[in-house]
C-alpha cells in the first residue's frame, strides 16, 4: 500500500521525496478533473446539438469594491498565509502529520496578515481601475461549458459533505464516541453519501443557472461513474478500510494469469493502521490484516472504469434526454449491489432481513433508473436536438 504519493515515488524510483499529499486525497482530486473534463467536453457538445442555450447575466459594471468583498478577499489570504507559511516552516512535521497541521489553530499571525492585507489591496486595485463615473448595468453571455469550474467547485463541497454525513448515520458509535474527529476527519467517507447530495447540489445549481436538469445529468453521467472508479482507485492504494470480506478460499484457475493479491490481500501499510503489525517495519504505516480480505475496492474500479467507456460509446446513440442518466443509475446500483456481497460493511435489520445501507440506496438507484428509463424511452421527456 501507498499511504502518501511519497511512498509511491519512493517505491518506483527508489529514493524518498517527502510530500504532503496523502494517496486517496490525490485519487479523489484527479476524479473531480476527469469528471470535470468529461462533462465540459459533453455541455459543448449538446450546446452544438441545440440542446443548451448561452446563459444570459447581470452584472453591475465600473463599481467600487464592496467591504464585503474587500472581507472576503482578505480572509481568504489571511488563512492561505496564515496556514501555508507555518506549514512550510514544520514541513517535516507537515509531512508526517498533514491532517493535524491543517486543523489546528496553529499558524503564523504576520503571514497571515500580510497576504490577507495584499490580496485585499489587489482586489481595491483591480477595482479601481475599472471603475465609471457611473457604474452600468450591462448583460454578458456565457457558455455553460464555461461554468464547469463552478459546477466542479459545487460538486466536490457538497459532495465531500454528503459523504461525511453518510458515513456518520452508518457509523453513529464512532460518531457519538468522538463526533469532532468524525466531522473533521479526512477518513470516513461513503461514496453514495457524496452522490446523492452532490447530484441533487448540482443540479439545483445547474437549474438556476437555466440549464435543464435532465440534460445536466446525461452530461455528468459518464464522469460520475468515471469519478467513483478513479475514487475506488485510491482506497485500494491507500487502504482506507474500504476492503472486502475474509478471503481464505483458494485463488480459481480461471485467474491463474493474475497476481495472488487480485484475489486475497492483507493490505500491507495501510492508511489506517488497521491489523497486525509488520515485522520489522518501521515509520508511520507498519499495519496488516491478520487475514486476507477480496480487494473490493480493485473490483469496483475495474467495473466501473469499464462502464464509463460503456456510456461514453453509448451517450451518442440514445436517443432521449435522460436515457444516459437513468443507463448510469441501473449500472452503478447494480455494480455496488453485487459488491456489497464481499464488502466489510454495517449492517441493520429492514423487514426481517440483514442489509446494509450501499445495499438500500443500490435498490433504490436502480428502481429509479429502471422507471425513469421507461420514462424515457416512451418520450415523457423532451426528446434530443440533433447531437453529434
Amino acid at each position: 500500500m501507498y499511504p502518501t504519493i511519497s511512498d509511491l515515488l519512493k517505491d518506483i524510483f527508489g529514493f524518498y521525496l517527502p510530500l504532503p499529499i496523502q494517496s486517496f486525497g490525490f485519487m479523489l482530486a484527479l476524479s473531480f478533473l476527469a469528471a470535470a473534463y468529461t462533462l465540459k467536453l459533453e455541455l459543448q457538445r449538446k450546446e452544438q446539438g441545440g440542446l443548451l442555450r448561452p446563459i444570459i447575466q447581470k452584472v453591475m459594471k465600473g463599481e467600487r469594491a464592496k467591504p464585503m468583498e474587500l472581507i472576503s478577499s482578505f480572509l481568504i489570504g489571511f488563512v492561505l498565509g496564515y496556514k501555508l507559511v507555518y506549514a512550510f516552516l514544520n514541513y517535516s512535521l507537515f509531512v508526517e502529520d498533514t491532517q493535524a497541521i491543517l486543523l489546528s489553530t496553529d499558524g503564523n499571525w504576520p503571514a497571515g496578515l500580510v497576504l490577507g492585507g495584499w490580496m485585499a489591496w489587489m482586489l481595491y486595485r483591480e477595482k479601481e481601475k475599472e471603475k465609471l463615473a457611473t457604474p452600468q448595468l450591462i448583460t454578458q453571455q456565457l457558455h455553460p461549458f464555461e461554468m464547469v469550474s463552478s459546477i466542479t467547485i459545487v460538486a466536490a463541497v457538497s459532495g465531500i459533505l454528503g459523504a461525511k454525513i453518510f458515513h456518520n448515520l452508518e457509523n453513529l458509535d464512532d460518531f457519538a464516541r468522538d463526533p469532532i474527529d468524525a466531522l473533521i476527519s479526512f477518513s470516513g467517507l461513503t461514496m453514495y453519501g457524496g452522490l446523492i447530495v452532490g447530484t441533487i447540489a448540482v443540479m439545483r445549481y445547474g437549474y438556476k443557472l437555466g440549464i435543464p436538469p435532465l440534460v445536466l445529468a446525461d452530461a455528468t453521467a459518464p464522469g460520475l461513474m468515471l469519478a467513483y472508479g478513479t475514487g475506488r482507485l485510491g482506497c485500494q492504494i491507500s487502504g482506507d478500510g474500504d476492503w472486502g470480506i475474509v478471503n481464505l478460499s483458494q485463488k480459481p484457475g480461471w485467474l491463474s494469469w493474475a497476481p495472488d493479491w487480485v484475489w486475497a490481500y492483507n493490505y500491507p501499510n495501510n492508511v489506517i493502521n488497521e491489523g497486525i503489525p509488520i515485522p520489522g517495519c518501521e515509520g508511520a504505516h507498519c499495519y496488516m490484516l491478520p487475514d486476507a480480505v477480496f480487494p473490493t475496492p480493485l473490483y469496483e474500479a475495474i467495473a466501473c472504469i469499464g462502464l464509463f467507456f460503456v456510456l461514453w460509446m453509448l451517450r451518442k446513440r440514445l436517443k432521449h434526454t435522460g436515457q444516459v442518466f437513468f443507463l448510469y443509475l441501473l449500472l452503478n446500483g447494480t455494480e455496488r449491489f453485487f459488491i456489497e456481497k464481499i464488502r466489510v460493511n454495517n449492517k441493520f435489520d429492514l423487514l426481517g432481513m440483514q442489509v446494509t445501507q450501499a445495499e438500500v440506496i443500490a435498490s433504490l438507484l436502480f428502481i429509479t433508473g429502471l422507471t425513469g428509463w421507461w420514462l424515457s424511452s416512451s418520450g415523457r421527456f423532451n426528446p434530443r436536438a440533433n447531437e453529434s
